[in-house]
C-alpha cells in the first residue's frame, strides 16, 4: 500500500500521475515513486523518500514526460522507508510494477528467483512478482498473459499495475483483495486505488472486482475474469468534483472537516426523515427486506469505525435488539456462532478496508440472513459486494484522525436502529420523539462547534502531558475510546479509555497530577457514580477536563468545564464527541505535530 496511479494517452502523462499522487496523499505514505517509457520507448524510474513534493522537485529537474506510466506512494510494510524499497520496481531494464498489498508466500518466491540468478535490491514483496513477471517474460512476449501467469503463483493480497518495454501501447493490471478503478477517456485510459486521484481528467470509472485482470490500450480496455474468461464490467459516472476536498480558509483538512460536521449531518438525515417519522424507503427495498427478517445483528469493523458500532450496540439492545460488536481482524479468525435471522452489519468509512471486507466474504458461508453496509464510498467495493448499504453521505474525508464520517456513522446508525426498533415494538409516539431529536442535530453540533476557542485554551494543558485517560459510561465510554484516539492518533500522547466504573480495578493507579483525565457528564441516569468516580481522581491529585450538560451540577474541586448547550439524550454520544475531536486537533497544533498526515498511519487499511 498505499497508492497507485497510471495512465496511457497521447499526452505526457507525468503531470497528471503526479496530480493524482497529489491527491491520495491523504491515505499516508512514507515514499513515491514514477516509472515512464519515454520517446525512446526506455524505462525512466524515479523514485524519493517523503512528501510527494520531493519526488515532484526529482520529476522537473529530471524532465521526464512519456504516454505510458504508473506511479506510487508506499506505506512501509516490508522493509524500512528507503529509496531502495519505493515503488515502481523493476526486473531489469524492461519490466515496472507497483503495488498494493501483501503478498504471503514471498519469501519462497525470492528464494527460487534468487537460485535463477535474478539479484534483489529491497526487502520488498513486491520486487518478487517484478523479478517473477520478468522470468516469465523470457518465452511469453504478451504482457497480459504473463501477469495472467504470474498471478497464479501468489498467494496474498495485491493491486498491481504493470508497464513493459516489450509492449509499449498497454499496461496490465490486476485485482486480488486491494481496490483498482479504471478511468475512462476518449483516446487515453488512467488506472489508480481511488477515483479521487483521476476526478481532474475523468468522471467515469469501472471498477475492478476480485480476480480481474485487465488490459489498458489507449483506444480499449479489456477486462478477464479470474478464470481468464472476458466480461465485462459497468461503467459508472462519480458524482465528485475535482474541487470536492480543497482546505478553503482552514490550517487543515481536518478542522475543516469537524466544521463541516453540521452540514454532512444534514445530508445524511436528507430524504431519510421527515414529520416525525422515519422514511424508511429511502433506505431501499433490498435493506427493508434485509430487516423485515431480522432478529439480531452482528456489528463488524475496525478503528473509529469499530467505536460507532459500540455506541449502536447500545441504542440497539435498548430497543430490544441483540446485538454483538467485534473488531474485523477477530472476528476473521475464530470460530462464529451464528443465531438464527442474524443480520451480518460491516461499518467503513472507505468501504475497502482489508479486514471487513474479508469478514464480509467469509460471512456468506457462516448462514446470516444477508449483509449490510454503513459506508461512505457509494463505489467501494463493501458497497458493492454488501445485499444492501446505507450511505452516510460525509463526503471525502482527507485527515486521517476521522472526524465526519465518524459522526455520520453514527447519524446512520441511529436511523437504522430507529428501523429495527419498529419492528421491536417501538410506538409511533417514541419514533416522533426519537426523530425530532435527529432533526435538532445538525444545529446542536453548530453550538458545539462555537466553543472552539475555550477548547484551544483548554488544550494548553495538554501540551507538556505524555499520557491521558478518557473516561465514559454507557454509551460515552465508545466515545471516551473515541476521543482517546483521536488524541493518539495525531498528538502522539499516549491515551487510553476506560469504563468510569473500571477505575479502581487498575487505572487508577496512573492517576497523578501529570495524567489528566477526560469525561463526558451528560445529565443521565449514570451522572451521580461518574461523578463518584471523578472523586477518586481528584483525591490522587489528577486534574479533570469536563464537558457536561448545561444543568449538571459538579460537586468538585479544581476541575476544568465546558457546559454544552441542551441536548437530547438519544443523540448526546454524537454531540460529545465534537468537542473531543476540537480538544485533540487544538493539542495537536500546538505540539507541532501533521495533523491532517500523522506519522505511520494511513487513511484506509487496505492490507490485513
Amino acid at each position: 500500500m498505499c497508492g497507485i496511479v497510471g495512465g496511457i494517452a497521447q499526452r505526457d502523462v507525468v503531470p497528471i500521475m503526479m496530480e493524482g499522487l497529489s491527491r491520495l496523499e491523504y491515505r499516508g505514505y512514507d515514499s513515491a515513486g514514477i516509472a515512464v517509457l519515454d520517446q525512446a520507448e526506455n524505462m525512466q524510474r524515479i523514485r524519493s523518500v517523503g512528501k510527494v513534493a520531493m519526488l515532484q522537485e526529482m520529476v522537473d529537474s529530471g524532465n521526464v514526460s512519456g504516454n505510458l506510466g504508473i506511479a506510487h506512494t508506499r506505506w512501509a510494510t516490508h522493509g524500512m522507508p528507503a529509496e531502495r524499497n519505493a515503488h515502481p520496481h523493476m526486473s531489469g531494464e524492461q519490466v515496472a510494477i507497483v503495488h498494493n498489498g501483501i503478498i504471503e508466500n514471498y519469501a519462497r518466491l525470492r528464494k527460487e528467483l534468487e537460485s535463477q540468478g535474478y539479484r534483489f535490491t529491497s526487502e520488498t514483496d513486491t520486487e518478487v512478482i517484478a523479478h517473477l513477471l520478468g522470468s516469465i517474460l523470457k518465452d511469453e512476449q504478451d504482457l497480459l498473459k504473463a501477469v495472467q501467469r504470474s498471478i497464479t503463483r501468489l498467494v496474498g493480497a495485491y493491486g498491481l499495475a504493470v508497464v513493459s518495454t516489450n509492449d509499449n501501447d498497454k499496461m496490465v493490471v490486476a485485482r486480488a483483495g486491494s481496490p483498482l478503478v479504471i478511468g475512462i477517456g476518449v483516446g487515453e485510459h488512467f488506472i489508480a486505488s481511488d477515483v479521487f486521484a483521476l476526478l481532474p481528467v475523468t468522471q467515469r470509472f469501472i471498477f475492478l472486482e476480485e480476480g480481474d485482470v485487465a488490459e489498458i490500450t489507449r483506444k480499449s480496455v479489456r477486462i478477464f475474469d479470474n478464470e481468464g474468461n472476458p466480461v465485462k464490467r459497468p461503467e459508472r459516472t462519480s458524482e465528485l468534483s475535482a474541487s470536492t476536498a480543497e482546505k478553503g480558509p482552514y490550517r487543515h483538512y481536518m478542522l475543516k472537516e469537524i466544521f463541516e460536521q453540521p452540514s454532512v449531518i444534514a445530508e445524511t438525515l436528507e430524504g431519510r426523515i421527515h414529520k416525525g417519522r422515519l422514511l424508511e424507503d429511502s433506505f431501499g427495498h433490498e435493506a427493508k427486506a434485509l430487516l423485515d427478517k431480522t432478529k439480531s445483528v452482528h456489528i463488524i469493523a475496525c478503528g473509529t469505525s469499530y467505536h460507532a458500532g459500540m455506541v449502536a450496540r447500545y441504542w440497539l439492545e435498548e430497543a430490544g435488539v441483540p446485538c454483538s460488536v467485534e473488531v474485523a481482524s477477530e472476528f476473521r479468525y475464530r470460530k462464529v456462532v451464528v443465531p438464527d435471522d442474524t443480520l451480518f452489519i460491516t461499518i467503513s468509512q472507505s468501504g475497502e478496508t482489508a479486514d471487513s471486507l474479508a469478514a464480509l466474504r467469509g460471512s456468506r458461508e457462516m448462514g446470516y440472513i444477508g449483509s449490510l453496509t454503513v459506508c461512505n464510498v457509494p463505489e467501494s467495493s463493501l458497497v458493492r459486494e454488501s445485499n444492501a448499504a446505507l450511505m452516510t453521505r460525509a463526503g471525502p474525508e482527507v485527515g486521517v484522525a476521522s472526524t465526519k464520517a465518524f459522526t455520520t456513522q453514527l447519524v446512520a446508525l441511529r436511523l437504522l436502529t430507529l428501523a429495527l426498533a419498529r419492528r421491536f415494538g417501538m410506538t409511533p409516539q417514541q419514533e416522533e420523539v426519537y426523530v425530532n431529536e435527529l432533526h435538532a442535530l445538525p444545529r446542536q453540533v453548530e453550538v458545539v462547534l462555537e466553543l472552539s476557542d475555550a477548547i484551544k485554551e483548554m488544550a494548553n494543558a495538554f501540551s507538556e502531558k505524555n499520557h491521558a485517560l478518557f473516561l465514559g459510561r454507557g454509551t460515552f465510554y465508545p466515545i471516551a475510546m473515541e476521543g482517546a484516539l483521536k488524541l493518539k492518533e495525531i498528538s502522539y500522547i499516549h491515551a487510553e479509555a476506560y469504563p468510569a466504573g473500571e477505575l479502581k480495578h487498575g487505572p487508577l493507579a496512573l492517576v497523578d497530577a501529570e495524567m489528566p483525565v477526560v469525561c463526558a457528564l451528560p445529565n443521565d441516569p449514570l451522572l451521580e457514580k461518574v461523578i463518584s468516580n471523578l472523586q477518586e481522581v481528584r483525591a490522587r491529585g489528577g486534574e479533570l477536563f469536563l464537558f457536561s450538560d448545561h444543568d449538571v451540577q459538579i460537586d468538585l474541586d479544581r476541575f476544568q468545564n465546558l457546559t454544552l448547550a441542551d441536548i437530547y439524550p438519544s443523540t448526546a454520544p454524537i454531540v460529545y464527541s465534537v468537542p473531543l475531536q476540537l480538544l485533540s486537533y487544538h493539542v495537536a497544533v500546538l505540539k507541532g505535530t501533521d495533523v491532517d498526515q500523522p506519522r505511520n498511519l494511513a487513511k484506509s487499511v487496505t492490507v490485513e
